[in-house]
């Protein structure tokens, strides 16, 4: 154990964290939009992020930026990273469409019990997978270098690049946008209404199967933005890259309070800070199991998570 690595990149291992914890929160989305609505675990939803990945390297390829192209220009970047969160986020949300039209609708329809919707989630995550795998033949992708690491400040220490700032105010702009979206609209009430009690919703006029689409739509979109975070921030992906990534997101949303949108960034950030500096202490081989046993210590004390409010309660 190396608690004095630890107190010397404190700093360090806090920005390095938030950045990861963010990709972590916009993946949670997912699953915990999903949850809220159908009380239901979407496993399927890390392959919905890793289709999000290849789209991303394919428009890029396709606007005739490849592995080792150097970045345009501050313009050109912006330019080609929105077009590839418009591409992969309605990639991603068309993914997560069918997979509820496929995998969860016939089931609902006919008052299948929570067990088949699990079962029936891990085949369609499967499928994707190995689906992708066999286009790819199972060689991992790389990406343009778009955004080259420029330290921009440094705080009490610890040097803080342009990467890290764009990948957590990034993150953080569609989180905030996507609470606003639930809290403050239309559509958003339906969502809480649903949420809260399918039957009531529907007597005041509200369509539950359009708000089931329109959660898988919009927790596919957050997977494809994260997607597109993820590419700049690694530079490579594969057909096993949600494996892990979506096992940590759900661990982010069960932490944070799975069914509850702040809880869900509150989960992913906590999560990428502590899994830093569990790593700092005890060599980046030890990083998972610190992520996973701080959910257990964390569930131990408060099963519901750290908020614990589902999305259909009334919020002060």
């Amino acid at each position: 154990m190396n608690f004095q690595f630890l107190g010397d990149h404190f700093v360090s291992l806090t920005v390095t964290g938030l950045t990861q914890g963010a990709i972590y929160a916009l993946v949670a989305l997912g699953y915990t939009l999903v949850y809220g609505v159908l009380r239901l675990i979407n496993f399927a939803h890390s392959e919905v992020f890793m289709i999000g990945t290849f789209v991303t390297t394919i428009i890029w390829a396709g606007l005739g930026f490849s592995v080792g192209d150097a970045a345009p220009g501050t313009l050109g970047v912006i330019g080609l990273i929105v077009i590839a969160m418009i591409a992969a986020g309605a990639a991603s949300g068309a993914t997560a469409l069918v997979v509820e039209r496929v995998a969860y609708r016939p089931l609902r329809k006919r008052n299948a019990p929570s067990l088949i919707f699990l079962i029936s989630a891990i085949g369609a995550s499967v499928a994707l997978s190995e689906a992708v795998g066999a286009l790819t033949d199972r060689q991992p992708r790389g990406m343009p270098t778009l955004v080259v690491p420029k330290v921009q400040f440094s705080f009490l220490g610890a040097d803080v690049t342009n990467l890290q700032l764009g990948i957590f105010f990034s993150a953080l702009a569609m989180m905030i946008g996507l609470d606003i979206f639930i809290n403050r609209t239309r559509l958003g009430r339906g969502v809480r209404a649903v949420a809260q009690n399918p039957d009531v919703a529907a007597l005041m006029g509200v369509n539950k199967d359009r708000i089931i689409m329109l959660i898988f739509i919009l927790g596919g979109a957050m997977a494809g933005a994260a997607a597109v975070l993820y590419d700049i921030k690694v530079g490579l992906t594969t057909y096993s890259v949600g494996f892990l990534l979506g096992i940590k997101a759900f661990t982010a949303a069960v932490l944070g309070g799975i069914g509850n949108l702040r809880g869900a960034l509150l989960g992913g950030l906590l999560l990428g800070v502590v899994e830093n500096y569990g790593a700092g202490v005890f060599g980046n081989q030890w990083m998972d199991v610190v992520a996973f046993m701080m959910l257990v210590v964390v569930l131990l004390f408060r099963p519901t998570g750290l908020l614990g409010e589902s999305l259909g309660r009334a919020r002060a």
